[in-house]
């Protein structure tokens, strides 16, 4: 498995972004985020674009189908399952196409949501949510490798590029503390416990990186991102909002510190995902790193080894014009933390 196969003081998106063109999306990303861009997703466009409909068009032998309460497993694939599928052969044609006119990056990001969101968000026919039964859990997490191991084959012949996987898990900590709701709205589903949720995890990241070769990355921009777990799962890198640390507790900066100290890259968060009051300075949005390096007793230039600069979260509910600025300011960040200014 590649180290680290983005270039030193890289920098790339989180993966959604407004509007509802995938050929406009695909040449902004590859144009302002050259050395490690990744496939644009475009929520806008309804149902099949969102995270979860999104990452079921990739299920194999499986299929979706929208009810009034979200996704729910259908007997087979019908409208909803195939406009899905159609939206993602549109996108990878727009990065196919964005990838011909910049020229084939040195890698290229893909995101699905990861096994514990997708279960979450996918009801089964009888109305409980995927997760709720081991074996359907099981039998939708195969499917998924199944049909990302076609899916990443199909990127790197479009782009000549390696394909690394960002697994997004922003329903784990509601899973982890019992607070996901029933699809009913009457209740929520018992907490699943933390070494249940770790196997599935470890196997599905196990996998993944046998099948591209390259280092996982696990997003989650919920509050509070469970890193040791994360880290006990077997993740190559983290993604999380930086902002969401203001007050941390001793024992996540700790966290932070071992993960970061055993090899672990982090994805930071630092750039506004929707549009600011007031435009911010690089050395603004470097600060918030800065002191957690400083406050963890690294070097700098640890941020040039181990760390990548991205957007808070996702970009969907930006302008165009911030989205533009913010993947720009990302990248500036990235070369800061390789060269940083006197005033840094």
């Amino acid at each position: 498995m590649s180290e680290r196969p983005w270039p030193a003081g890289a920098a790339t998106g989180i993966g959604s972004m407004p509007g509802t063109d995938p050929v406009e999306a695909a040449a902004v990303v590859f144009g302002e985020l050259p050395g490690f861009p990744h496939v644009p997703e475009l929520p806008a466009r309804g149902v099949g674009a969102d995270l979860v409909g999104r990452t079921a068009a990739l299920l194999v032998d499986l299929a979706i189908e929208v009810v009034p309460s979200g996704y729910r497993v259908a007997g087979r694939p019908g409208h909803d399952h195939r406009r899905g599928r159609d939206l993602l052969q549109w996108d990878l044609d727009a990065v196919q196409a964005a990838s011909e006119n910049a020229g084939a990056p040195a890698v290229l990001k893909t995101q699905i949501a990861g096994p514990w969101t997708l279960g979450a968000g996918i009801e089964l026919p009888r109305g409980h949510r995927v997760l709720t039964d081991h074996g359907a859990l099981r039998d939708f997490t195969a499917s998924l490798l199944d049909g990302l191991a076609q899916h990443v084959a199909e990127l790197t012949a479009r782009t000549g590029a390696p394909v690394v996987v960002q697994l997004d898990e922003p329903s784990l900590p509601a899973v982890l503390g019992g607070k996901l709701p029933t699809p009913s709205g009457y209740g929520n589903v018992p907490a699943v416990p933390e070494p249940e949720v770790r196997e599935l995890l470890a196997s599905t990241i196990e996998r993944i990186g046998a099948m591209t070769g390259q280092p996982v990355i696990v997003h989650c921009c919920a509050p509070r991102p469970p890193i040791k777990l994360f880290q006990a799962a077997g993740a190559d890198a983290v993604a999380f909002d930086l902002s969401m640390l203001a007050g941390a507790s001793a024992e996540l900066l700790d966290e932070i510190g071992e993960a970061w100290d055993s090899g672990i890259s982090f994805f930071l968060g630092l750039v506004p995902a929707t549009d600011p009051v007031t435009a911010p300075g690089l050395k603004d949005l470097a600060t918030p790193a800065l002191r957690l390096v400083d406050r963890l007793g690294f070097n700098r230039s640890i941020l040039a080894e181990r760390a990548v600069p991205t957007p808070a979260c996702g970009l969907a509910g930006a302008t165009n014009e911030w989205m533009r600025r913010a993947l720009a300011l990302s990248r500036d960040l990235g070369k800061g933390f390789v060269e940083p200014p006197e005033n840094w």
